[in-house]
């Protein structure tokens, strides 16, 4: 499924929903709350979207949903306020560090489920700098999404990483394994 396309008018207005929820948040400790009315219909279509912050190039807060939930503007609003000050790995953001921040917004299209009989075959069917994936044992589970391609370019690191991040040591392989994959239209 390849993601679809907005208009530079829409992605606009998602960075800027973006942003304003932060401010809100900042403002009242409250997320931003949201009349679809106003919003395009291309923005009101269920989609699944993380909101990455950085400063200085530097990850600030990476919050998101794999599944598609809620309408599209909702859940940039939503993620962008819990990725501000929610990521567990941050304290909340600051009013000092707002004017800092550097917002980027994927939409994911569906996850579709890759087969394959070993952890090599997996690898050979990744598509650096294209896919995300989403690895799954049993209760454990993990994502990277595609731009963390430009930190681990090597299909083998990245699956490694993933599993690590997925709470599996780095070399571990089982029958049970299951892999999908998803592209991202990215937003800066």
């Amino acid at each position: 499924m390849v993601p679809m396309s907005l208009s530079k008018e829409n992605k606009t207005h998602l960075l800027n929903l973006a942003k304003k929820s932060i401010q809100h948040g900042l403002q009242t400790g409250q997320p931003l709350q949201l009349d679809l009315a106003n919003f395009p219909f291309d923005l009101t279509n269920n989609r699944a979207t993380f909101v990455t912050l950085q400063i200085h190039d530097q990850l600030r807060g990476c919050i998101g949903m794999l599944e598609a939930i809620r309408p599209l503007a909702v859940d940039v609003s939503e993620n962008a306020y819990s990725a501000a000050f929610k990521d567990p790995r941050f304290p909340p953001l600051s009013w000092e560090e707002y004017d800092q921040l550097e917002i980027h917004i994927s939409i994911l299209t569906h996850p579709e489920q890759i087969s394959f009989e070993s952890e090599q075959e997996l690898i050979s069917q990744l598509r650096p700098h294209i896919d995300g994936l989403i690895l799954e044992d049993g209760l454990q589970r993990g994502t990277f999404l595609p731009s963390v391609w430009e930190q681990l370019p090597k299909a083998d690191i990245f699956l490694r990483h993933l599993k690590q991040k997925a709470g599996l040591s780095a070399d571990y392989w089982s029958n049970t394994i299951r892999a999908y994959r998803y592209q991202a239209e990215i937003i800066r």
